[in-house]
């Protein structure tokens, strides 16, 4: 393709505006409006693999959006009504498709990829010290998608040349994309409603819930394949010069489809995998984070022995021996498995987000002593029960005069009932002997590995019985 006539078609057509639409657009969702996407482990700018799938989350609505603007570039020959004419003169139809098409693939490929440099710029910033790789092939497939989609509609453009073909393909496409993401109730894994052979043929990916999940490898190698065929199937349209040709031209895309659908895997939990890169453990001493984490090791290990050292004193034999990153899936809301001799860690917990020196210290203090089995993390919200307890627990054990609570107190009437109750609880604590505050405690425990400990329960005797 010659340059000098790739820069006219950019100065002098509507190509770029794709481009701008997808990098601007998105931009503009992530920046500007205060979502669940800047908040935990799994935001846009916290790890390389979040950042590549939110992009991906966000194709729901650019994808169907660059097919139909695609279209409206597909028309162009039409309108002018110089289709017959252009098919008069020497140059090969291929040849003539590939500038336009070629302008269109460029500019979306340098929108989405200013993106992910932007996105990537912020992570390679933060905090995170992990740089695995395998964030790339998201991407990847995620500008391919964009390429092929908006090919393809040119295509569909320039076999019917209608003002409708555009906004038709848009609400198609929107349709199938709304459909095969339609989220499912599998628990740990995002599923679709649809069988998921035929969810994973949308290149959009589901919202980015689990820091540790990406695609496997079988998943990006199928979506590649059909859309290579979607891309091809695009391409012919735009070169075919007979009803033949047109529908010759389908079959890349029939048969990119059935690839991939042999290809990709069939249940749920096969497609969103662990990257078991990400998720190695690193320690120090008895203190452990994932690689994706290490970067909190150094201020999580001293905190973590500080923390032991006191469980082991209020707990003897009973207490943890190790603090450890909680790294198992589970679905919103579903109740974390506990053990009795591990501290477990989620740091997209309120508890353990922001805490820093000895902060960090009562939370682990605090979740050795009264462990949580519900997540209070950006997507889900714990009891108050669980924080009044913690505090009870932790306030108690580093000697405090008085509760400290682990978070503010909330001002409706719930929260001033429960803190109410809690204080009430802790003067009852302080008013038992030596030997029984520590039974008091030790029930209390035994109650939260169970599942069994309520605030409730706490002022009702249950704990300590």
């Amino acid at each position: 393709m010659n340059g000098r006539v790739l820069r006219t078609e950019l100065k002098r057509s509507v190509a770029p505006w794709p481009g701008v639409v997808v990098l601007g657009g998105s931009l503009a969702v992530f920046c500007l409006i205060d979502g669940i996407w800047w908040r935990g482990n799994e935001g846009w700018t916290a790890q390389w693999t979040s950042m590549a799938m939110w992009t991906r989350y966000l194709l729901a609505f650019w994808w169907p959006l660059v097919v139909g603007m695609g279209a409206v570039y597909g028309l162009r020959e039409s309108r002018s009504r110089m289709a017959e004419l252009l098919t008069t003169t020497p140059l090969p139809a291929w040849r003539r498709a590939a500038v336009p098409a070629g302008a269109l693939a460029l500019v979306l490929a340098a929108g989405f990829g200013l993106l992910v440099l932007v996105g990537g710029t912020q992570v390679a910033l933060g905090p995170t010290t992990y740089t695995g790789l395998g964030w790339l092939p998201i991407s990847l497939v995620a500008a391919l998608a964009l390429v092929a989609g908006a090919v393809f509609g040119m295509g569909v453009a320039r076999a019917l040349p209608s003002v409708l073909t555009p906004p038709a393909l848009v609400v198609v496409f929107l349709m199938l994309t709304g459909l095969l993401l339609r989220m499912g109730i599998d628990g740990e894994v995002p599923s679709s409603r649809v069988p998921n052979r035929f969810a994973q043929l949308s290149p959009a990916t589901a919202e980015p819930r689990q820091m540790l999940l990406t695609l496997s490898g079988s998943v990006h190698l199928g979506q590649t394949l059909w859309l290579l065929g979607l891309l091809t199937t695009g391409f012919a349209l735009l070169a075919a010069a007979t009803r033949r040709a047109r529908l010759l031209a389908v079959t890349p895309a029939l048969a990119g489809a059935a690839l991939a659908l042999l290809i990709i895997p069939a249940a749920a939990r096969d497609t969103y995998v662990i990257d078991k890169a990400a998720a190695t453990l690193v320690c120090d001493g008895p203190v452990c984070v994932t690689q994706a984490n290490r970067s909190h090791l150094p201020e999580l290990a001293p905190r973590g022995k500080e923390a032991l050292r006191v469980l082991h004193d209020v707990l003897g034999d009973k207490a943890p021996n190790s603090v450890r990153e909680d790294t198992k899936l589970r679905a919103l809301g579903d109740p974390r498995p506990l053990s009795g001799d591990v501290v477990l860690v989620d740091f997209d917990e309120q508890l353990f987000a922001d805490a820093t020196g000895q902060d960090l210290t009562r939370a682990l203090v605090a979740q050795g002593l009264a462990p949580g089995r519900h997540g209070r993390t950006p997507r889900e919200g714990g009891g108050q029960d669980d924080v009044a307890l913690q505090s009870i627990a932790a306030s108690w054990a580093l000697g405090d005069p008085t509760l400290q609570p682990m978070e503010e107190k909330g001002t409706d009437q719930y929260s001033r009932k429960t803190w109410a109750d809690a204080d009430t609880a802790w003067q009852e604590l302080k008013g038992l002997a030596p030997a029984e505050q520590r039974s008091w405690i030790a029930g209390l425990r035994t109650a939260a590995l169970s599942g069994t400990a309520s605030l409730r329960e706490v002022l009702a005797g249950g704990a300590s019985r």
